[in-house]
């Protein structure tokens, strides 16, 4: 037995034996990840048995992943939106009628259902792009934040961790007001929106952050309102970005600047910010973004179900643009087939392979996903980190076959969300052997908080 290294404080509480784990470069066989104040205290490789105590999971056991961008009532949209044909904006108007329907209680309920099935997935945390923030036209709750509550006190019944990425979302374009659907997003004005903002109040496994829905949905006179929200809380920014060519074209008329360059010259970008999509960029926009050391969240199975595009990621990743991935819209919920498709668009646009090495997915899978949301310490099995683990089967039909030093590559580009087994989250198990602990039904929760809705 080695032990690869040990942390000192805390007694050890609990402890977990994987017979595979990523270490951040190779597969280990035989490792036991001790456990104290849900962080991991030890990682001891070279153990051939189970420990005396030690929970076994069998797989490949991965740092869990971090699902970087969500609208969690999306989720309500699957398979509706695929009846018929359209763009982006015409998927806007049916997106903007399940919107309408939304309370606090059912909100909270379809994010419960929605966040149980991350779990299942393999995801410890979310990034949730918040905007639904009133009652239908525009009026605020006797709660001003409660559907924003909403949101965090599902994260805490399914146990995994939210960065709760409160959004200013003032205009329906540059220069116009908001539409009667968007009036529920409004606050009228970011000093408006930072005073709402302000009362949330996060936790153990809350954090609270910022977004800027995008330039066409914040005035850019506005802009530095909510970058010094953001700042004096050394909090995480996040704002859509380029995702439609018809984003840009407005942008160009109103302010003679792409948003890229609009965003630079308010002050938004830095390594505290987080571009999503990040599309539609020239080659000047890519050299902000990168210099900048602004992140980029791709989200492939919604670039590709709205028809957006494919982003440029191998060239923001190359100009210092770090990378993660989310399921934003949920037309699906698996970071693998994010990961995957990240590597394979890149594939079909280059006529090139291996642009990203297995290892390189699973790190905008988890570490710098998790970066993003404002927790860098998270997303590796190392001590002091906090102890959120996913792990693998790897003897289903997806994943059987590969010798044990592949394992990562049947994972990042075979297995499947179904493929998990097991979800630790603060060094607690959330999913057991394919079963979430907390909520005992999740298609059934699902089916019926989407049904609520449509019904």
């Amino acid at each position: 037995m080695q032990l690869t290294h040990r942390t000192t404080g805390a007694p050890v509480t609990a402890a977990y034996w994987t017979d595979h784990a990523w270490l951040g470069t190779h597969v280990e066989p035989g490792v036991t990840l001790e456990i104290a104040d849900g962080r991991i205290a030890g990682v001891r490789t070279g153990v051939g048995t189970p420990p005396p105590g030690a929970t076994v999971l069998r797989g490949l056991t991965l740092p869990g992943l971090a699902n970087t961008h969500s609208h969690a009532f999306h989720r309500a949209l699957r398979a509706t939106v695929q009846v018929g044909s359209g763009t982006f904006w015409t998927w806007r108007e049916l997106m903007y009628r399940t919107a309408s329907r939304l309370t606090p209680d059912t909100y909270f309920d379809l994010a419960r259902a929605t966040y149980a099935e991350m779990a299942l997935a393999g995801i410890t945390a979310v990034g949730e792009f918040h905007y639904l923030h009133h009652a239908p036209g525009g009026t605020p709750y006797a709660d001003p934040n409660a559907m924003g509550e909403a949101l965090i006190a599902a994260a805490a019944e399914t146990g995994i961790r939210i960065t709760l990425l409160d959004t200013a979302y003032l205009a329906a374009g540059f220069g116009e007001q908001p539409n009667r659907h968007q009036l529920r997003f409004s606050d009228t004005t970011a000093e408006a929106w930072a005073e709402r903002a302000s009362l949330l109040k996060g936790g153990d496994h809350a954090l609270i952050g910022a977004a800027i829905h995008s330039v066409r949905a914040v005035p850019a006179d506005q802009l530095a309102t909510v970058v010094r929200w953001a700042q004096e809380r050394s909090a995480p920014l996040h704002v859509h970005l380029s995702e439609q060519t018809a984003e840009n074209d407005a942008c160009r008329a109103a302010h003679g600047r792409t948003p890229t360059r609009l965003l630079a010259d308010h002050g938004v970008l830095g390594p505290r910010t987080t571009g999503i999509h990040n599309t539609h960029l020239t080659e000047a926009d890519i050299a902000l973004l990168g210099s900048s050391a602004t992140g980029t969240c791709m989200c492939p199975t919604t670039e590709r179900d709205l028809a957006d595009g494919i982003g440029p990621a191998a060239a923001l990743q190359k100009a210092g643009s770090p990378l993660s991935l989310g399921s934003d819209s949920h037309a699906v919920i698996d970071l693998f087939e994010e990961a995957r498709a990240m590597e394979l668009n890149e594939r079909l646009r280059t006529h090139v392979r291996g642009h990203w090495t297995a290892a390189a997915l699973i790190r905008a899978a988890s570490a710098d996903g998790h970066a993003a949301l404002g927790r860098p310490d998270a997303g590796v099995l190392e001590p002091g980190a906090p102890a959120d683990l996913t792990t693998v089967a790897l003897d289903s039909v997806r994943t059987a076959g590969p010798v044990p030093r592949l394992a990562a590559e049947a994972a990042v580009f075979a297995a499947s969300a179904a493929d998990v087994r097991h979800t630790v989250v603060a060094g607690r198990h959330i999913v057991r052997d394919g079963r979430h602990t907390r909520v005992e039904d999740v298609p059934r929760a699902l089916a019926r908080a989407v049904a609520a809705l449509h019904d």
